[in-house]
């Protein structure tokens, strides 16, 4: 039977409770430091060399897709009851609102240093130490808004501009292509962190940890990825009949050939295809 994932927004104190128990209890383990070293591990851009599976390329949302699927099965390793919520950031705009609050993630980092100083994710509480990251901070950091720069959340009309897009993405399957779905909901641009769209543009408002291969580091990472995944479903019932692309990898000689990953082509590091990761209806839903 199929388990749902839920608005951030609308959990109760106990679900709250159980979902920031869990994950606490995944970090003492240790197990929560590798799916940091595995984001890193696998944040390659268009100017590297190689295969890009999780971003930059076709893969981003079947990628995430799995990498959420298999954290969520840590969590519910530890608690049967719970998963992943999502936080809706076209309801939820403030640096208040949820999931901004003390019972789930914390709030905003302090403005000295950005570290985050409430909730359970704060260094001071003893139980979220960085242990894998960019830098040598050993606490966690935010800059919701980014004071010295501000900038805003994307809005529903940003979103919705994606969700039109009838074509899952197009050839050279980068950063730079302009149309598709993929593409405009990952929302790399060509002005830099000025023109950064939808996925990108909430890494980049809430700072701090956010920014970056690291970016795991901080819980809201779940959450994101969570809305993220939810508008490829959404994407996939306004486009009946509408599929991951490329069907085929690219031929030998052009620039993405072994670059991408095509619809029945193994995703690293795991043993599936974008293709099996199309439909997870039988796993989870969304209320």
């Amino acid at each position: 039977m199929a388990y749902v994932r839920r608005d951030a927004g609308t959990l109760t104190r106990a679900e709250k409770r159980r979902f920031v128990k869990a994950l606490l209890e995944v970090k003492r383990r240790g197990e929560y430091d590798e799916f940091v070293r595995m984001h890193v591990e696998y944040f390659s851009s268009d100017g590297e060399h190689g295969l890009r599976a999780a971003h930059m390329a076709p893969s981003f949302l079947p990628w995430h897709r799995r990498f959420l699927l298999d954290l969520e099965s840590a969590l519910r390793r530890v608690d049967s009851s719970v998963t992943v919520p999502y936080w809706d950031w076209t309801r939820y705009r403030t640096t208040t609102s949820a999931p901004w609050t003390a019972d789930l993630l914390g709030g905003n980092g302090r403005r000295s240093d950005h570290q985050v100083m409430t909730g359970p994710f704060a260094y001071r509480e003893g139980n979220w130490t960085i242990k894998v990251a960019v830098t040598d901070a050993v606490f966690l950091t935010r800059d919701l808004g980014r004071r010295r720069s501000s900038i805003d959340l994307p809005t529903k009309s940003e979103l919705l501009w994606a969700l039109k897009d009838p074509v899952y993405d197009v050839a050279p399957w980068d950063s730079t292509v302009t149309r598709g779905f993929r593409n405009k909901l990952e929302g790399w641009g060509t002005g830099g962190g000025a023109s950064w769209r939808n996925h990108n543009r909430v890494h980049g408002w809430v700072g701090g940890d956010m920014l970056g291969g690291a970016s795991v580091n901080d819980p809201v990472f779940w959450l994101h990825h969570a809305f993220i995944d939810l508008q490829w479903y959404r994407w996939q019932r306004r486009h009946r009949g509408a599929r991951y692309l490329p069907a085929a990898p690219p031929r030998t000689g052009d620039a993405q050939h072994g670059r991408i990953v095509a619809r029945h082509q193994r995703l690293p590091p795991w043993d599936v295809t974008p293709d099996e990761l199309e439909d997870v209806g039988r796993i989870y839903r969304y209320a």
